[in-house]
């Protein structure tokens, strides 16, 4: 595996995807997704040059962690189980995955630091993901304003597995449009710069609609190894 060359095509679709719509590409976080590789596989990607690492099991993260500790920073995008906070909380630097309240409490009591966090909003209301409603979002957003260890940075979502760009591309817009709204309230717990969207299969359409995160695991470190 040759993680180098696959992040110098990468890169170069970032880029290119940027410039489409008046971007540059240092306003996007590439985040190399890991839960597959193994811990050198992971190393690799670090060597490469990649900074941010993303895990979505707390056993995948630790396991990992143990070896590379604080030299990447690290992005738990998984669904994050209220039991499971104290695990990881205090060796991540961003959860991409907050959609309950019960979960926001567990962070908040755990976290003896701000904890970056990014809501996860379910735009298509697929059953088989997490994540809260568009109509659910900014109320949902403004009940976390008593929790002081927590700061919303921004929003998340996984768009459906389709080869339609035009869904894509809608789903996208959506998820840009509600952090809008939510800058647009000022609110002093929830900045909402951050749009966490974008997978290896629709990364650029992702970047074209305002993507400031991309979570790239196959076209990046492979599958397995």
């Amino acid at each position: 595996m040759r993680v180098a060359e696959n992040l110098k095509q990468i890169s170069q679709q970032i880029n290119e995807a940027c410039l489409k719509v008046h971007r540059t590409a240092d306003e996007v976080k590439l985040i190399a997704v890991t839960k597959y590789v193994s811990t050198e596989r992971a190393r690799e990607a670090l060597n490469a040059g990649i900074k941010n690492l993303g895990e979505n099991r707390d056993d995948g993260l630790l396991e990992k962690w143990k070896v590379l500790k604080d030299k990447p920073h690290w992005h738990y995008i998984g669904t994050l189980q209220t039991r499971k906070v104290k695990n990881i909380i205090d060796k991540v630097d961003y959860i991409h995955s907050l959609d309950r309240l019960s979960l926001a409490e567990e962070i908040n009591k755990r976290a003896n630091h701000k904890v970056k966090c990014l809501v996860q909003v379910n735009i298509t209301g697929e059953e088989s993901k997490h994540g809260l409603s568009l109509d659910e979002a900014i109320s949902f957003i403004g009940s976390l304003q008593p929790y002081e260890n927590i700061s919303v940075e921004g929003l998340m979502t996984m768009a459906p597995l389709t080869d339609d760009d035009q869904i894509l591309r809608d789903c996208f817009r959506k998820l840009r449009e509600l952090r809008d709204q939510v800058q647009a309230l000022h609110l002093n717990f929830a900045p909402c710069t951050e749009l966490s969207m974008g997978m290896s299969n629709d990364f650029t359409i992702a970047i074209e609609e305002g993507a400031t995160m991309v979570r790239i695991g196959t076209a990046l470190v492979g599958e397995n190894g």
